[in-house]
């Protein structure tokens, strides 16, 4: 495994669609795992195939519950439900959050790294972990939905 760089907001690769994933290889495989070793180590709960510049249909996501690590290859969210709104950031806009609200509940269709299809559900962190990395795949971010931004300076001020 290999720690891979994060694209910084700005950067066009961000800003585009990607593509299917269609072969299922040892080379998606590598970039999955390297993907998970480095939002781990940013700290990060999501991270999308864009955010380290490759333009796939490729995500993982760990928000530290049952589920553990989830590989979304390919994803498509198919139903929701509900309204939440909380803070989000990105690891691609760092010292950036913003309100987003997105939907308390989440049902997403995927393949696996084997490109068997599985459906999975999410509320709360999780879905809106899973929103927010579909959005990637889509050119979208969340600064282009927030209601307010706030730097980290000013999260630390109204602490």
């Amino acid at each position: 495994m290999a720690k891979r760089n994060i694209v910084k907001n700005g950067d066009d690769v961000l800003r585009k669609k990607c593509r299917d994933v269609t072969v299922f290889d040892d080379k998606l495989w590598a970039l999955l795992d390297d993907m998970y070793e480095t939002m781990q180590e940013a700290n990060g709960v999501g991270l999308a195939a864009p955010q380290v510049g490759i333009l796939r249909k490729v995500v993982v996501i760990d928000v530290g519950d049952e589920n553990g690590k989830i590989e979304l290859i390919n994803p498509v969210i198919v139903s929701m439900k509900g309204k939440q709104r909380d803070l989000e950031g990105c690891l691609s806009v760092p010292d950036l959050w913003g309100y987003v609200v997105r939907p308390e509940k989440v049902k997403v269709k995927a393949l696996n790294r084997l490109g068997k299809e599985f459906e999975i559900e999410g509320e709360g962190l999780l879905a809106r972990a899973l929103c927010h990395e579909v959005d990637h795949l889509s050119g979208v971010m969340f600064i282009d939905k927030a209601e307010e931004l706030v730097t980290g300076d000013q999260l630390e001020d109204k602490k």
